[in-house]
């Protein structure tokens, strides 16, 4: 079978939780100042309420409002492929399976929480939401979910991004969002940046700093998060509930998931349920993670475990998490959604307790293996599931070495129709193949420390 597709009556009524399943509990997030836990009341005065007692509930299961199920079903469930072609091409006995998150208005996985969370803040009477984004996946789905509930969205997008990708910035505006190449002149820590470096080309870490300052200035509005976060993870576990069901229809079950990093968000929301079956013994197999990052950012390859703050402005608690360091001014690499320095708590944690396995690729053999992709099964992957699709390309190969048939399973989690530019640029062999520099990792630890003498940092 080619494709598998789902009814809208599959659509999942529930959204799956990690917390109560992980191995041990999730570090906390912390004042920098006190060093303790932060108050729920603190996290509110940035985002909706109900998006926090999500971030912090011990509830498995919590359930989708009907009203954002509803717009769900714009685009969803959305397909499950077998990728045939790919098979072929590589002579593999391995079986690979994607999940497609390409078809939804914006083109990726993203407005499954940009819709949740703008549906919560519409209900608490907020007028605005502020943002930042890197290659403009995430500000275009928010862009998208504040249009359906009426809200005005503001934008601060990473300026190389800005710069790269104007498509992105217009399909934004045209839901109606004010979107504004970050560092700008609109905030404080925008003006900082730009009096250190003129031509600072931006980071999520900067435009961060930007959103949040945004926020808190005017009482009508909130910040609001495209990764990292519990909240938003949980809202992305309609996909790997609907490829669990997909799954199930084709008598077939994963050995192998593989999906992409930049804050974590798509590879937790299709592994999550995948995990809760492994953990709660219901997994008819032994199942294996592998989320992939790039070399350009390799925050949880080569980065420090411990205490940090989520932009350069430390404007955010401190989350206990992989980091290259809040600082990190990344290489203008084309996978903008992959260039955090940090990333999602929990899965540094499932990392760090040997539950998960990461790799890094870099650019050049990322979009080699997307032009592979293309060819054999014709969709035009976006550059940060194309490093899915490099480890999956490795795996297969493994078991074509092997004679092993393994079952993979990866999230391609949106289109690459506006990377074009990055598609030229990898054509005419513009590309480097960026290695971020270990040296520059120990010195923004050491700078950390310098800031917070009281951390413990280890690998």
């Amino acid at each position: 079978m080619r494709k598998v597709i789902l009814s809208e009556d599959d659509v999942p009524r529930q959204w799956y939780n990690i917390l109560p399943d992980l191995p041990k509990p999730l570090p906390p997030p912390i004042n920098p100042v006190t060093r303790e836990p932060v108050k729920p009341k603190e996290l509110m005065a940035l985002f909706p309420k109900e998006c926090i007692v999500q971030e912090l509930s011990q509830e498995r299961w919590i359930n989708i409002p009907e009203e954002v199920r509803e717009t769900y079903m714009l685009w969803r469930p959305t397909p499950l492929y077998r990728a045939i072609g790919l098979e072929r091409a590589l002579k593999t006995p391995a079986k690979i399976y994607y999940k497609y998150e390409g078809l939804s208005p914006p083109g990726s996985h993203k407005p499954n929480t940009a819709v949740a969370q703008a549906y919560y803040a519409m209900k608490e009477g907020i007028k605005r939401l502020t943002t930042e984004t890197g290659a403009g996946q995430w500000g275009s789905a928010l862009a998208f979910g504040c249009m359906l509930f009426g809200l005005k969205a503001t934008v601060y997008m990473v300026k190389v991004s800005y710069n790269q990708k104007p498509y992105r910035r217009i399909l934004m505006e045209l839901w109606g969002a004010d979107v504004h190449p970050s560092p700008s002149t609109n905030t404080e820590s925008g003006r900082r940046a730009l009096e250190d470096d003129p031509n600072n080309p931006g980071s999520l870490g900067i435009a961060i700093s930007e959103a949040i300052e945004d926020a808190l200035a005017h009482e009508d509005a909130k910040y609001s998060l495209g990764s990292v976060l519990n909240f938003v993870l949980l809202h992305q576990t309609v996909v790997g509930l609907e490829a669990k069901k997909q799954m199930e229809l084709i008598d077939d079950y994963p050995d192998l998931i593989i999906g992409c990093i930049g804050g974590g968000s798509s590879f937790s929301g299709l592994f999550w349920p995948f995990y809760y079956d492994k953990v709660s013994g219901k997994a008819p197999k032994d199942i294996k993670f592998i989320a992939v990052e790039p070399t350009a950012c390799p925050s949880i390859t080569k980065g420090f475990y411990t205490y940090d703050h989520g932009d350069t402005a430390r404007l955010t608690p401190m989350l206990k998490m992989y980091t290259l360091g809040h600082m990190f001014i990344p290489p203008p690499i084309h996978a903008g959604g992959l260039r955090y320095h940090g990333k999602a708590p929990t899965l540094c944690l499932l990392s760090k307790e040997g539950m998960v396995d990461v790799v890094a690729y870099n650019q050049v053999e990322v979009f080699q293996a997307a032009h592979l992709f293309a060819k054999t099964e014709g969709f035009i992957p976006a550059p940060e599931p194309s490093h899915a699709i490099k480890a999956v390309i490795d795996e297969a190969l493994k078991c074509r070495e092997t004679g092993e048939v393994k079952t993979i399973l990866f999230l391609l989690c949106g289109h690459g129709h506006f990377d074009m530019q990055a598609f030229s640029d990898y054509l005419a062999e513009k590309l480097p193949p960026y290695e971020y520099p270990e040296e520059k990792i120990e010195e923004a630890m050491k700078k950390l420390k310098e800031l917070y003498p009281w951390l413990e940092v280890e690998h």
